[in-house]
């Protein structure tokens, strides 16, 4: 078969299409040598937790060498493994296992930044101002009688100035953290490196690559001062042209294996038009939905924005993707239990704290599970979701590692409190994270209540969380409506969600202050809490069969 016919060969063949992705955080999801550190070990040996739980790929967040100034996202070498995790070796085997057990494996791409230890930045920092290694970044002098301002007034994602000057007087721009130089992507050296690097994890039998903040690797030249309050358009960093001749690049990398890789964009944009480009035939596969990760747990607002998804995506052919929760946002349990449901980076900070109704937050955290699941296109889970944690808001200043604490001086908490390490098992921490008498303590506390949430207590529990989520990947795999069948509006009261997805399925979510009557039905698949007869209660969604 040639390449052209290649191409008309059937989307819904495409796995990426209906797969169900857990979003593995390399250190927090088991620590396999005890020094409280998750690593590839640990990852190994949970494998089969993972396979009975009915994922279809796994997506590891970076694993690369990095002095972990942004856990991880600082990459000094995106073409290993960092020691505190493993080996490459250990990687190419934990790949080759995962496939045993038909399950695919993706990486996260970090192409807007480096480490400041990479070797390219330590080079460029000792050759000094003019030299061709300074090309490869974004180096500027500074303004005023000595150069002692910034060379712009943008300010840093993480808080603070975006540039940082080095002894020389020049400065460097940074768009995330100061140990996070932005590369320069005008320079073809830049472009040939990343390519490079997929062609290098593809090689090894990776699936496909997330892509770390895809819309800001390009820049404008001019670097010109801007109001964020009224940015231009075209903006000066974010969702540029420019950035889509980066990825149609990247797609050609990605087309030329025979089972071809996919590509997957972390792609935050307010504008469905622009978010869509993203997803021309020729660019990426698919990019993650953060209007539905963000939005309030409401009928109305969560309707509109399903619709919207996929009314977004229709044009381009491409797959919707479904998220709850990630490594950078509150977790479901906690969000969903507060009297302000959604969820944004702006707000983090104030509602921090604020007071949060765990029991309810866990009946719509299940509810929303099956809404998910339920819908077309792609699922993306977070590790522990499945074990309906919570968000840990209570560790001390002193133990948080992110950088967004620092440079806000905490008054945005960061993202420690999703990224706490897994309770596996046991009455106690580590909780099964580490081996037995490990002499490293879990590298962020874990609360003493995990006892109750361990895989271990809720393995064959009948209604427990995780139970809850293994029911509905099987299902999910099963039945005939979810996956790429079109969804369809029943007509329900305005507080409740409900359709149908092909022939003989249908979901439906009560977001109301009390009891609902199902639609017809002929059998009930599978509910994410108890049923009253005929009626479905408040915060509660079920699966139907038609």
């Amino acid at each position: 078969m040639n390449e052209e016919a290649g191409n008309r060969v059937s989307v819904t063949h495409e796995w990426w299409r209906t797969a169900v992705i857990y979003q593995v955080y390399p250190r927090s999801f088991a620590d396999g040598n005890g020094d409280g550190v998750g690593d590839l070990a640990g990852i190994a040996a949970r494998l089969p937790y993972l396979s009975a739980l009915g994922v279809d790929a796994i997506w590891f967040s970076p694993w690369y060498p990095s002095p972990m100034a942004d856990a991880g996202y600082d990459v000094a070498d995106h073409r290993d493994i960092d020691p505190a995790f493993g080996t490459l070796a250990e990687a190419e085997e934990l790949i080759a296992r995962a496939h045993a057990l038909e399950i695919r494996t993706i990486v996260d791409i970090v192409p807007n930044h480096c480490s400041d230890r990479h070797p390219w930045f330590l080079e460029a920092v000792a050759a000094g101002p003019g030299s061709a290694a300074r090309e490869l970044f974004w180096f500027r002098d500074g303004r005023g009688p000595d150069g002692e301002l910034p060379p712009n007034n943008w300010q840093s994602i993480f808080g603070g100035p975006a540039w940082t000057r080095l002894p020389d007087g020049q400065w460097y721009l940074h768009l995330f953290a100061p140990e996070q130089p932005d590369l320069n992507w005008r320079n073809p050296k830049v472009r040939e490196e990343f390519e490079d690097i997929l062609r290098f994890w593809f090689e090894r039998g990776v699936d496909g690559v997330r892509i770390d903040s895809a819309p800001v690797v390009a820049k404008d030249p001019t670097l010109a001062d801007f109001d964020p309050a009224a940015p231009p358009s075209p903006h000066p960093y974010e969702d540029r042209d420019e950035v889509h001749d980066i990825y149609r690049a990247w797609r050609a990398v990605a087309d030329s294996y025979p089972q071809r890789r996919a590509l997957i964009g972390e792609v935050w944009l307010p504008d469905p038009a622009r978010f869509a480009r993203y997803l021309s035939p020729d660019e990426l596969h698919t990019a993650f939905n953060f209007d539905f990760l963000g939005c309030a747990w409401d009928a109305v607002a969560l309707r509109r924005c399903i619709d919207a998804t996929l009314v977004t995506h229709a044009p381009v052919n491409a797959p919707a993707t479904w998220v709850l929760a990630n490594h950078d946002v509150t977790r479901t349990v906690t969000r969903y239990g507060r009297a302000d449901t959604a969820f944004s980076h702006a707000a983090r900070g104030m509602r921090h704290g604020s007071p949060s109704d765990l029991a309810l937050g866990t009946r719509r955290a299940r509810a929303a599970a099956l809404l998910s699941l339920a819908l077309p296109g792609s699922v993306y889970l977070y590790q522990g979701e499945e074990l309906g944690l919570e968000e840990v808001e209570d560790i001390p200043d002193g133990l948080r590692q992110d950088p967004i604490f620092r440079r806000t001086k905490g008054a945005d908490p960061g993202r420690d409190g999703c990224r706490v390490p897994l309770p596996w098992s046991g009455q106690g921490p580590p909780f099964g994270f580490s081996p037995d008498g490990a002499a490293g303590e879990p590298w962020l506390p874990q609360p003493a209540a995990w006892r109750d949430l361990t895989a271990e207590v809720q393995d064959g529990a009948p209604g427990s969380m995780l139970e809850l989520y293994r029911a509905a990947l099987r299902l999910r795999r099963q039945l005939s409506g979810p996956g790429d069948a079109e969804l369809r509006w029943l007509d329900t009261d305005r507080d409740v969600l409900a359709f149908t997805r092909g022939d003989d399925v249908a979901c439906v979510v009560n977001l109301s202050g009390g009891p609902t009557r199902l639609p017809e039905h002929r059998g009930v698949l599978l509910a994410s809490g108890r049923l009253e007869g005929d009626l479905l209660p408040s915060d509660t969604a079920v699966w139907l069969r038609r």
